[in-house]
């Protein structure tokens, strides 16, 4: 995502269109089954925002919630991941990678499978409401191996917060066996344009 975006004219989406995005979510992101009311609400006004590249982003009372690029899959901002960290797939970064994902390169894996990276377990031993089996375990890996092309989130060594999100361009079961590569093409970063976009 560019450093800096206009701010655009939002348009209201028909409820047609927001049952739609709404399964879309629910199809992609299966834990976000137990907060899809409080992000979604049925009654709320969902408006779109036309952004350059190509790209909308979907905003709901001035929060912005998700944007899609070039794709139909869409993907969560940053500013909604933190509110719930949880319903989303995660990778961590070790300390040393952070400045180069703030700066939008692309992940590669030694940032991953150092000391301080953390990826998927493998494991689904975490049991979820809606009985996916996935999430975070007790060592704050995720536990579903993820595919290239998924959507995932970024977190970093030390910090509370995600940093980044962006598709995976090779598996996480890959990353484990060669260790070396490109990982995630980022999408979106904290600090960059999507970040600083006025959406009220």
């Amino acid at each position: 995502m560019v450093a800096s975006i206009q701010t655009a004219p939002k348009s209201k989406l028909k409820s047609s269109v927001q049952r739609s995005l709404r399964q879309s979510l629910l199809t992609t992101y299966p834990l976000l089954h137990r907060y899809i009311d409080e992000i979604l609400p049925k009654k709320g006004s969902l408006e779109a925002m036309k952004l350059p590249d190509r790209c909308t982003l979907y905003v709901l009372d001035g929060e912005p919630l998700f944007f899609q690029q070039d794709t139909t899959t869409l993907l969560p901002h940053l500013k909604l991941v933190h509110r719930f960290p949880a319903a989303f797939p995660s990778i961590r970064i070790d300390r040393g990678a952070i400045r180069f994902v703030l700066s939008g390169a692309t992940l590669m894996a030694p940032g991953l499978t150092s000391t301080g990276g953390r990826l998927p377990s493998g494991i689904l031993t975490v049991r979820t409401e809606d009985g996916a089996g996935e999430g975070l375990d007790e060592e704050d890996r995720w536990t579903r191996e993820l595919e290239k092309g998924e959507p995932v989130i970024v977190r970093a060594e030390g910090k509370t917060e995600a940093c980044a999100v962006g598709f995976l361009v090779m598996g996480t079961k890959d990353v484990k066996d060669k260790g070396k590569g490109p990982v995630i093409e980022d999408a979106h970063y904290l600090g960059d344009g999507l970040w600083k976009l006025a959406t009220d």
